[in-house]
């Protein structure tokens, strides 16, 4: 046997026996795998269904439109481009469709919790476009909405944009919008992180108040990795960009283009495939009841940290994550990481607000539970978890405190099956 597939193995064994906390993982159904290793990777289709460059696409033509018809029901919108390969890819292509080299755009801190294609100087977002951020208050961890609004009096952006990877309360895209409205600039969305919560009804909608909408397909959505762009409503684009014929386009023409030929070639169909069945499976009651899991699941944790004196940002969540500060526990993020990666507790160190570390070392983790939950863990065993991680984080240089704990994972986690959901 080919080495790679004993490698393939050896990942699995390692996500079936540890605890897998990182806020942007999940584990997918065994559907949403049969979808992704089909032979519909042996297909190009560059265009939209229907309006294909190739040959023999009446197939997936079919898959892709069903993918489309699903995620629409789902978030409850009127158009989608199931597409994109990642959330960055989305993020690009939006960027793309509706801004020109040099533009202004509004986006939330990345170490305050936002997205490098937010504007990161690091990012094609902020290479490309003239970035400036807003972030959280200092006190509450929450985001500063008077300093979003502030911002965009000063810098009068063309994009704002709103969504985190790591901030664990919700949003308030009602403000956001009339802060776009009263500078004339379009108001993004990106709902990587909270998008199955979301899809669900447990957080604010924000397709009543954003312009444009996108999101990953994994994390709480438990999906194949991908990304996707959304409208609640279609419109004429406000910026005013025109065919060569020179008639007003409508937005969805100009975001479709912009993903291809735009920013992307031929889709991978293997992939939109797997986003129909999570989608299917999305749109069921018990992924509702999945939602709400996830999130007492990420609430009971937040509360256990707290009673064990961990700060966490904004004193709680809303979703499936918290950011927890360290720098009272005497603990830098990267050893944190490697200790509780050792122990078979899978978290990512990440920055807090305010930071005084670099991004490689921080002074903090990111938590979260969609993954937990996925396997089956309920708000009863978060103390559990709970007390091992404050166990490995007190004695992050003691490798028996290390190996007990690890073997206190594995034993716990053998009454978890990975794909325990399903049955």
């Amino acid at each position: 046997m080919d080495k790679i597939f004993d490698l393939i193995e050896e990942e699995r064994q390692r996500q079936t026996r540890g605890i897998e906390l990182i806020a942007s993982e999940n584990f997918t159904s065994s559907n949403v795998l049969k979808a992704m290793g089909s032979v519909l990777t042996n297909k190009y289709a560059e265009g939209l269904p229907f309006k294909r460059y190739y040959g023999g696409c009446e197939v997936v033509d079919k898959v892709e439109q069903t993918a489309i018809d699903r995620a629409k029901e789902l978030f409850g919108v009127e158009w989608t481009n199931v597409q994109p390969h990642s959330g960055a890819q989305a993020n690009a292509a939006v960027m793309l469709g509706v801004l020109k080299p040099g533009d202004k755009i509004l986006g939330f801190d990345l170490s305050h919790g936002g997205h490098l294609t937010h504007g990161s100087p690091v990012n094609f977002s902020g290479k490309l476009y003239h970035a400036s951020f807003y972030g959280v208050d200092k006190e509450t961890g929450r985001v500063d909405y008077n300093m979003a609004a502030q911002k965009a009096e000063q810098e009068k952006p063309k994009l704002i944009i709103c969504g985190a990877s790591a901030y664990s309360r919700d949003w308030d895209f009602k403000l956001l919008r009339q802060i776009a409205d009263a500078n004339n600039c379009l108001l993004l969305a990106d709902i990587a992180h909270p998008a199955g919560l979301i899809a669900k009804k447990l957080l604010n909608n924000p397709f009543a108040f954003c312009h444009i909408v996108t999101t990953t397909t994994h994390k709480t959505l438990r999906g194949p990795r991908g990304g996707m762009i959304m409208m609640g409503k279609d419109f004429p684009n406000p910026l005013g960009l025109k065919t060569p014929k020179g008639e007003l386009r409508m937005m969805s023409s100009i975001l479709d283009s912009a993903v291809f030929p735009g920013t992307q070639g031929g889709p991978l169909e293997h992939v939109i495939a797997a986003k129909a069945v999570a989608f299917a499976e999305a749109l069921s009651d018990r992924f509702l009841d999945y939602g709400k899991q996830v999130i007492k699941n990420a609430q009971a944790m937040a509360k256990s940290f707290t009673e064990k004196g961990y700060k966490i940002i904004s004193g709680g969540t809303d979703n499936h994550c918290m950011l927890i500060d360290l720098r009272s526990k005497n603990i830098t993020g990267k050893a944190a990481e490697n200790a509780l990666v050792a122990a078979d507790i899978t978290v990512n160190k990440n920055m807090v607000p305010f930071d005084d570390k670099s991004p490689m070392v921080t002074s903090g983790i990111r938590v979260g539970t969609a993954a937990i939950t996925t396997r089956g863990i309920t708000e009863k065993e978060i103390p559990l978890i709970a007390d091992l991680i404050d166990e490995v984080l007190t004695h992050p240089d003691d490798s028996q405190t290390i190996k007990k704990v690890k073997e206190k994972v594995n034993s716990t986690m053998k009454g978890f099956k990975l794909f325990a959901w399903e049955e």
